[in-house]
């Protein structure tokens, strides 16, 4: 894998874009993962960030990064991952600190996928909160069904001294608004190109630049015009593109300002 110096070089667009939340470890991607990095590098994707899911897998993903110059990893255990040993906050801090990992995450709430008893589940996302302010750094959140919640235990943890990002947002236009009064980015995925997203298009419209990312998901959210394959972080173009449509605006405006909010948020050169 070439060096970061020489990725620039052979980009060829004028914008420069970069997946805020990816799953490079992942069979589908994993699989041929020259192919996808190549993919990056003809759409003008720069960089990607990898998101831990469960600390089993967390050496996969974390060698994408000790591997890739262009690649970032994070440390969390998302909420939907059940009977497992729970991380706890100073376990968490201490893995954070290697300096490939830049954020804390995937946590937060999903009462969507599981029901019943989840107090475990609010309790796993206290313990990255507190690991985050104990790291220095930020939070990358879930949350599905469980705004309420989320926004509750956000607030009562102190998770605005860190700052962070709202991952795959769909929530309403008020969410966003709390999130941010807590230092936190809000992050759209291919969902926003889906003829459906009535709603996440008119977030779109209203969010500052200053407060936005972009990412894939992938390899789950293929955005159109590739709904339904498996995604990857080439693909956040269209949803650089979408953004720009809706707002009336150039997509380079899009990308520069996702991408300098990226660098500036996960704090890495």
């Amino acid at each position: 894998m070439p060096g970061f110096i020489h990725f620039i070089a052979d980009l060829n667009f004028a914008v420069m874009l970069v997946d805020s939340h990816c799953h490079l470890d992942f069979p589908d991607l994993a699989s041929r993962l020259d192919d996808v990095m190549a993919s990056m590098r003809d759409n003008g994707v720069s960089h990607a960030l990898c998101v831990s899911v469960n600390l089993e897998d967390f050496p996969r993903v974390l060698a994408l990064a000790e591997t890739h110059s262009n690649l970032f990893a994070s440390i969390g255990v998302h909420p939907d991952y059940e009977n497992l040993e729970e991380p706890q906050a100073a376990q968490l801090a201490s893995l954070a600190r290697h300096p490939r990992i830049v954020a804390i995450g995937e946590t937060g709430l999903d009462y969507f996928r599981l029901t019943g008893d989840l107090e475990w589940q609010r309790e796993r996302f206290r313990q990255h909160i507190r690991a985050a302010r104990a790291c220095g750094k930020p939070l990358i959140i879930h949350t599905r069904a469980a705004a309420e919640d989320t926004l509750r235990i956000m607030a009562e943890e102190g998770a605005d001294r860190v700052g962070g990002v709202m991952h795959c947002f769909t929530e309403s236009w008020e969410v966003a608004q709390q999130a941010m009064e807590m230092n936190f980015y809000i992050s759209f995925s291919g969902i926003v190109t889906f003829k459906n997203a009535v709603a996440l298009k008119d977030v779109a419209r209203k969010i500052g630049l200053k407060r936005m990312l972009i990412e894939t998901d992938s390899p789950y959210l293929a955005p159109v015009p590739h709904r339904g394959k498996i995604n990857q972080p080439a693909f956040v173009r269209h949803v650089a593109e979408e953004i720009a449509a809706l707002r009336g605006i150039r997509l380079e405006e899009v990308a520069a300002a996702t991408t300098a909010n990226f660098f500036n948020l996960f704090k890495v050169a």
